[in-house]
């Protein structure tokens, strides 16, 4: 029974993945010499039923943190992270918008689920140049995953949620 219990747990440890660290992944969409700023701002409530209107999303949190990417004094975008569950483990994220309010990227960063489940790097590609809530819905304007329906449902309603938050609380720079 101990041999069995140690099984699981190992092949537990073994499913779970940590890709990059939040400072990497800033690094990869605002390379040096990008001044990258943390920021945190507090949703009002109204923000907070308007953002769950749009989404179609609960809001866990009224404390947003997010980072604004420059160089030069230029805006080079920005940066919001996010974790969430997928079945039982979670996942983090970062979402990456640029400053016309499209989604530059979105990088998965920690995967605890097991790896059958993991999204491949083309299928979050597809979150590219989105701007409009309307075209981030699985089988409407994203791809489902064969075999990883819930990882693709988790990311999409949080890409989602992040995109309604962006445009709804966080103030544009210039």
């Amino acid at each position: 029974m101990r041999s069995l219990f140690m099984t699981l747990m190992l092949t537990s440890i073994l499913s779970a993945q940590v890709f990059l660290t939040k400072d990497e992944a800033l690094k990869i969409y605002f390379p040096s010499p990008s001044a990258v700023e943390r920021k945190t701002l507090f949703l009002t409530d109204a923000q907070v039923e308007k953002i769950q209107t749009q989404a179609r999303a609960n809001v866990d949190s009224k404390i947003v943190t997010y980072y604004v990417g420059r160089h030069e004094n230029h805006l080079q975008g920005y940066a919001l992270f996010d974790t969430r569950t997928i079945r039982t483990e979670p996942a983090t994220y970062m979402v990456v918008i640029s400053p016309d309010s499209s989604v530059r990227a979105v990088e998965l960063l920690a995967f605890y689920e097991p790896e059958d489940y993991l999204p491949p790097t083309r299928w979050l590609a597809q979150f590219q140049q989105k701007k409009v809530l309307d075209e981030v819905w699985l089988k409407r304007g994203v791809q489902n995953i064969a075999g990883a329906t819930l990882s693709a449902q988790a990311l999409t309603e949080g890409v989602r949620r992040i995109l309604a938050t962006f445009r709804i609380a966080i103030p544009k720079e210039h």
